[in-house]
């Protein structure tokens, strides 16, 4: 079984940095897709970026992009998101998410085929 466990959420000012991390457990087959999804009170929760475990590729959410980078440390079996200027807008919950049998466009986009989800951590930008 599959548990994935998130860390390094926090406060943060705006234009600030943070990394979370997601620490997976239990077997991963070759091709699953890992993704950083967030949900802010009242509203949907969305995809912010995902990689491929079969060959790296990545989604970021045009929201993000420029500013958050996706990463993965296949040794320690853990998926980071390096998020950089980081605006109010960006306060949410975050949480890690695994699909088995899905793509990096299609689990970001639509927020589907996640068989896995982690707890989440809060991350919070304010000054």
């Amino acid at each position: 079984q599959v548990q994935l466990v998130e860390s390094g959420g926090g406060l943060v000012h705006p234009g600030g940095s943070l990394r979370l991390s997601c620490a997976a457990s239990g077997f991963t087959s070759y091709g699953d897709t890992i993704g950083w999804f967030r949900q802010a009170p009242g509203k949907e929760r969305e995809g912010v970026s995902c990689i491929s475990s079969n060959d790296g590729s990545a989604y970021y959410a045009d929201s993000v992009k420029g500013r958050f980078t996706i990463s993965r440390d296949s040794a320690k079996n853990t998926v980071y998101l390096q998020m950089d200027s980081l605006n109010p807008v960006d306060t949410a919950f975050y949480y890690c998410a695994l699909g088995t049998r899905t793509t990096v466009q299609h689990m970001c986009r639509w927020v589907a085929g996640v068989d896995f989800w982690g707890k989440g951590t809060l991350v919070t930008v304010s000054s």
